[in-house]
């Protein structure tokens, strides 16, 4: 029987291991992927890429320490191992880094699965509603240069058959760190607001009425500069969404700008499990949900998130904008929702993940192949791994 060893026994975890590797695939410069080896040939992977080298290496230590928690467990009860991390934190937090590590190794446990019987994890979750993946994706800005350069960074977008587009069009101030301001003040001055809805003109203009734009504010803003930056951009672009107004703490500052704008709104990407989704939901506080399948708590909690927004007609898009694991886990469920919008992509052009996997991604015309392979459906070069990886990590 498949998930089962020699003699009928149930198959074992018998190590997580987390596998930090350099790669200019990153924005970051590296991606924390996440084996859960087994008694058998079989392995499956995770992602928990984080958005900084410290946060990664927190992680890692958290996924190292929970072998002493579930090796020797059965990693077809995927629901069992789940709360058994879940609840260790409890008292510590459940939240946050503890649910990074808890994502990446749920992801992993639901590859191994479809690995020991054979079929795609979307098979395990009710089965396709849809065959192809739609897509929004990022726009190289290092190349927004002039008008022109960004004319033709968009076009080569476009002209790959991608139809959304989402950008951070707000620049920093002098001398103030890129790190969204270090949520000090969440104040924009006029002048980068001037800039910001001038690059967003360009954009759109670029773009053309077929293609949608949505705008990343990154949860910069206080309340009165969300409600005017947003403000500012709807006056010259017709917009999809506009993405964190304001810091993920405060659901009373996103409801405050959410009653005073017309334009929908995208909230997610740093919620953690179903629970951070209920007053979102019950409160009317998004017309998107985004969270990121390697933060909130894997494949098992995205596909309960969807139902829970399904009932609300909310669409699904999640923010899947790291390595090739948070994609394709992405996919998988959507794959299975019927409420879904889009899966993100940091770039239209994802044959940079090609030389760490054994056969390329496929997102010809803006839309993703799902794989028909078993599991993820994506498999690892190990020698590229390993010539990689980051010392003291990995095998």
């Amino acid at each position: 029987m498949a998930g089962r060893t020699g003699g009928g026994a149930a198959m074992k975890i018998t190590a997580i291991v987390p596998w930090l590797i350099t790669t200019p695939a990153s924005f970051w410069g590296e991606f924390l992927f996440v084996e859960v080896r087994t008694d058998t040939e079989l392995s499956g992977w995770g992602e928990v890429t984080t958005t900084t080298p410290m946060a990664n290496r927190a992680v890692a230590g958290i996924l190292r320490q929970l072998n002493d928690l579930v090796v020797g467990d059965d990693p077809a009860r995927i629901e069992a191992i789940w709360h058994k991390i879940f609840r260790t934190f409890t008292y510590t937090g459940s939240r946050g880094a503890a649910l990074n590590a808890l994502s990446a190794i749920d992801i992993a446990l639901w590859d191994l699965r479809g690995k020991s019987l054979g079929v795609p994890i979307h098979e395990l979750l009710g089965g396709r509603v849809r065959d192809d993946i739609r897509l929004y994706t990022h726009p190289d800005q290092s190349q927004f240069r002039s008008p022109a350069a960004i004319r033709e960074e968009i076009g080569r977008i476009t002209d790959s058959g991608h139809d959304a587009i989402k950008f951070d069009p707000f620049p920093h101030a002098a001398g103030v760190s890129s790190a969204n301001d270090g949520y000090l003040d969440g104040f924009l001055p006029r002048d980068l607001e001037r800039q910001a809805a001038e690059l967003t003109a360009v954009v759109a203009e670029a773009a053309g009425p077929g293609t949608e734009v949505l705008i990343d504010a990154h949860g910069r803003f206080d309340v009165p500069t969300a409600i005017r930056a947003a403000r500012a951009l709807t006056a010259v672009a017709d917009l999809h969404w506009f993405e964190e107004p304001v810091p993920p703490e405060s659901y009373h500052a996103l409801a405050q700008v959410r009653g005073m704008l017309d334009v929908p709104i995208s909230i997610g990407e740093r919620l953690h499990t179903r629970w951070d989704f209920v007053p979102i939901f019950e409160n009317k506080l998004a017309d998107f949900a985004m969270p990121d399948v390697t933060w909130t708590g894997g494949i098992s909690e995205l596909k309960k998130i969807s139902i829970m927004a399904e009932a609300y007609n909310i669409p699904m898009s999640p923010h899947d904008a790291s390595g090739p694991v948070n994609v394709m886990a992405g996919a998988q469920v959507m794959a299975t929702v019927p409420n879904f919008y889009r899966v993100e992509t940091s770039s239209f052009d994802l044959s940079k993940y090609d030389p760490m996997l054994t056969e390329p991604l496929d997102n010809s015309g803006g839309a993703l192949k799902l794989p028909t392979g078993p599991g993820l459906g994506i498999g690892f070069d190990l020698h590229y791994l390993r010539a990689h990886v980051v010392e003291g990590f990995g095998d």
